[in-house]
């Protein structure tokens, strides 16, 4: 028997999909304006109805109306009509606001540590020696017990690393100086882009992402992104930093009556335009591994040919929205897109794509076997949750009002790499040599609300934990040069 079915579409009949598939993975595609957005609104409240906690990306600004009850749009009163949904009511979901700039949400921040150096590497742009040195530097910051929490740490690392290249050929090989000017300048750029707000302390507890309310509804994390879609790279590295330390974290929990969270990869192109090949082999890994750790990732895209084959063969439940083929390459991508549907004898799928009106879409759900569903063509259950942006009012409310607030809010800067090798510089005119501690484990009390001295403590213990779990904390995204 179906356990917490959720009614995604209706056509000539009801489409449900199954909790217990939905850490399966998903996919929602179509072009601009066919009802992508809503479609996402409507899956993350109906994941929040059933207590499982949701993290997605706001991109636009107009999936914070999820904090508001809906009920104020005709268009969305006319689709319950027309589907004849008898009990349908108008409520809110309890969310959290995230902002990597701190401006309209909890800021989210990571340590340099903890994003390692495969991930850093895509976000500065760097070739593959310039891949190869910085792998280098972080390596001779972990055996030495060197923090890289913010951007001057990792830059003061890099100019000691560059001083030293000599003392380090033999044990670590050959640290290119123009490698290094090329990494600080990256880095100088990275900053002038807002970057120096996302590195640093406190960094975010992945368990304050996965809540529930007092009513046992999920908890929807909405991080603000209309800024961070400014810079692209940042946008995807950051996503892909947290599902990588989800993966990393999280503990295995085979099948389950429904998903821990649900992750949402809106504008999921951004993942894989110029990622280099080792990097989308991990994140393939990735998804392949997580869904044993009760995590559904939801890819949001235009077409489905936007996600390598590989890692589009492992999203089972799909809901494809209108595509347009306007030019022979439409045409290609919407007979490719047709291709990855099963087929339905009584409807062309590939003439079906291109004459889908808005809110409809073509729905192939996974089954209780695990099996995808014949693909039938349905409108999409609208969200309960009023559409489009709050007012800033609204907003900054729900962010005073949450009790996280205040715990992220201030930034922390304590003893680091930065710090350290300052002290070791001053010293050393001195003849006064400063001993830099070698890495000691380090443990943390179980999650309570925290100050922002247990906060740094919590942050230590991930970023400076024994070289084991160093070697843990950036297994599959974090560093691939060992």
């Amino acid at each position: 028997m179906p356990v917490n079915p959720i009614l995604i579409a209706k056509g000539e009949k009801e489409l449900y999909l199954l909790s217990q598939m939905a850490n399966r993975h998903g996919l929602v595609a179509g072009a601009t304006g066919t009802g992508k957005t809503v479609t996402l609104q409507s899956l993350a409240q109906s994941f929040s109805r059933i207590g499982v906690p949701v993290f997605l990306a706001d991109v636009k600004g107009d999936l914070a109306g999820l904090s508001q009850a809906g009920g104020q749009n005709p268009k969305i009163n006319d689709r319950i009509k027309t589907l004849g949904l008898k009990d349908f009511g108008f409520t809110a979901c309890p969310a959290v606001f995230w902002d990597v700039y701190g401006q309209k949400g909890h800021p989210a921040r990571t340590t340099i540590s903890e994003m390692g150096p495969l991930l850093l590497s895509r976000l500065l742009n760097l070739n593959e020696v310039q891949r190869g040195v910085l792998s280098l530097v972080f390596k001779i910051a972990d055996d030495d017990g060197l923090l890289l929490l913010d951007l001057k740490d990792l830059r003061s690392m890099l100019q000691y690393a560059g001083d030293h290249a000599s003392e380090f050929t033999t044990e670590y090989g050959k640290i290119s100086a123009a490698s290094i000017g090329t990494i600080q300048r990256s880095l100088l750029a990275l900053e002038e882009q807002g970057a120096d707000q996302l590195f640093g302390e406190p960094a975010l507890n992945l368990d304050d992402l996965i809540q529930t309310d007092q009513k046992g509804q999920g908890v929807v994390n909405v991080l603000a992104s209309d800024r961070l879609m400014q810079s692209p790279k940042m946008y995807a590295t950051f996503l892909l930093w947290l599902l990588s330390e989800l993966f990393e974290q999280l503990p295995e929990m085979g099948d389950a009556e429904k998903p821990k969270l649900v992750f949402f990869f809106d504008e999921a192109h951004l993942l894989f335009d110029d990622a280099p090949q080792a990097l989308v082999e991990k994140i393939e890994q990735v998804v392949r591994l997580i869904r044993s750790k009760g995590v559904g990732i939801y890819f949001v895209t235009q077409n489905p040919t936007d996600i390598p084959d590989r890692i589009l063969g492992q999203l089972g439940n799909r809901i494809q929205h209108a595509l347009r083929a306007f030019s022979a390459n439409d045409q290609k991508a919407v007979k490719a897109a047709a291709q990855t549907f099963r087929s339905n004898p009584k409807l062309d799928i590939e003439t079906a794509i291109t004459q889908l009106e808005v809110g409809e879409a073509l729905v192939s759900l996974l089954d209780e076997k695990g099996s995808p569903s014949v693909t039938q063509k349905a409108y999409i259950v609208p969200p309960a949750s009023q559409l489009g942006p709050v007012d800033d009012g609204q907003r900054k409310k729900l962010i005073e009002s949450s009790v996280l607030f205040g715990h992220y809010e201030k930034m922390v800067d304590r003893e680091s790499a930065y710090e350290l090798l300052k002290a070791k510089a001053e010293n050393t005119t001195q003849t006064a040599p400063v001993n830099i501690p070698k890495t000691a484990a380090r443990t943390a009390a179980p999650r309570q609300r925290q100050s922002v001295a247990e906060a740094m403590v919590k942050s230590a213990a991930r970023a400076a934990a024994s070289q084991a779990g160093r070697t843990i904390i950036r297994g599959i995204l974090g560093s691939i040069f060992r």
